[in-house]
């Protein structure tokens, strides 16, 4: 990795948990075996089309409206900030920069801990807290995040320290300032 301000590298690619869809596979097979034992027992043929319209209908509600809603999930760390986007249909695009700054806070429940994953709440101390849900690993995003943030000063801050370590003087004991009453 440069540590040229001008390259941006991927630092990681992110989905919520793979454990949400867990029930939705639990449903797939319930349909499938469902089908499977009751396909062609019924005596009238309008039945078992209706079997099997009704099992394609639970299958797009339980199966693939979760898969595309999780597929639909992404967060992108990156060097300088991190890319949130949302929506399958309608997307949602949303960006964070690290030299902004921000809070972060990594909340679990009990099933979450033991699976290592948790909800990062980034409070930028603008707008309404960004909640990246059910992210795996997320005592190291959070920590890779404080890295990151530490990282990107803000060029104009970094420049009026390099210059004031060059000189010798630091902000405080400037002789730029004047205190009331003196001169």
């Amino acid at each position: 990795m440069s540590d040229t301000p001008d390259t941006e590298q991927v630092v990681a690619r992110l989905r919520p948990h793979g454990r949400a869809l867990f029930w939705p596979s639990v449903a797939l097979m319930a349909v499938a075996g469902t089908v499977g034992y009751f396909e062609g027992s019924f005596s009238e043929p309008w039945q078992n089309i209706a079997l099997l319209a009704g099992a394609a209908l639970l299958i797009v509600l339980l199966c693939l409206l979760p898969l595309v809603a999780w597929l639909g999930k992404r967060y992108v760390i990156t060097t300088r900030r991190i890319i949130l986007r949302t929506g399958f249909f309608v997307r949602i695009r949303q960006e964070l920069l690290h030299s902004r700054g921000y809070d972060v806070t990594v909340r679990q429940n009990g099933l979450q801990s033991i699976f290592q994953s948790g909800n990062i709440l980034i409070n930028t101390g603008l707008d309404h807290p960004v909640l990246l849900r059910d992210v795996p690993g997320a005592d190291l995003v959070q920590a890779a995040l404080h890295d990151l943030m530490e990282k990107s000063l803000n060029p104009i801050a970094a420049r009026r320290q390099a210059e004031a370590s060059r000189t010798g003087r630091s902000p405080a004991n400037s002789d730029e300032t004047t205190a009331w009453g003196q001169r």
